[in-house]
């Protein structure tokens, strides 16, 4: 047997407090290492915090009044794009209409004050500007659509109504899937022929109708 065995055979003992000892350090290291790690994410999170632009308040309310004319937006749109609805309101797109007339001059204002950006708008009085071009055209937008379902075509003579009420099936047949592209193409020119000078339809509400006959008609060539 060796030096090193016969003194731990007589020593034997010492092998727990040299175990106690050990087993001190590896639990010290991994609480150092949990520590290094928990300061790594703290750093790498305030580092990334730093790395953004802070947002003022101004951008903040520009954001919010920014996202409150787009929704407006989008109701008008519906109506812009769908020309049966229009049909069923005219007064919408009657600029003859004080109402009327006040929606849109409204939403150009807005769309004209309106940045690019959040944060391109510094000065507190033209923040202010701006919210109040959004509130206006929230409100105008609100009273037009108001009283274009109230009144819906009784503002038209019966020879006007009568066109309306045609439009609205020739419409249907325009935007008709399952009809052949001659008989949408057809229906589509009775329709503004029918609208003249009754109602100006949109040009979106236009263009996607005659977009949809062009889709159907290339279809048909294949």
């Amino acid at each position: 047997m060796g030096p090193l065995f016969s003194f731990l055979s007589s020593y034997w003992w010492l092998v727990f407090p040299f175990a106690a000892i050990v087993g001190g350090w590896g639990r010290a290291v991994a609480a150092y290492n949990e520590r290094r790690r928990r300061d790594k994410i703290e750093l790498a999170r305030i580092e990334a915090q730093s790395a953004q632009p802070a947002v003022t308040p101004n951008a903040r309310q520009v954001a919010k009044t920014m996202a409150t004319y787009d929704k407006v937006n989008e109701r008008w749109f519906a109506y812009e794009m769908d020309l049966a609805t229009l049909i069923d309101y005219p007064l919408l797109i009657d600029l003859s209409e004080p109402l009327t007339e006040a929606f849109h001059r409204a939403r150009v204002r807005a769309d004209t004050l309106r940045p690019a950006d959040a944060d391109d708008i510094d000065d507190a009085a033209d923040v202010e500007r701006y919210r109040d071009s959004v509130r206006e055209y929230v409100v105008s937008f609100e009273a037009a659509e108001r009283e274009a379902r109230r009144r819906r075509d009784s503002g038209f003579t019966a020879a006007e109504q009568a066109s309306l009420s045609r439009a609205r099936k020739l419409v249907a047949t325009a935007e008709d899937g399952g009809a052949t592209p001659a008989e949408r193409q057809t229906a589509y020119k009775k329709l503004r022929d029918e609208l003249r000078g009754i109602i100006d339809v949109p040009s979106a509400a236009g263009e996607r109708i005659e977009r949809s006959i062009a889709q159907a008609l290339e279809r048909g060539r294949d």
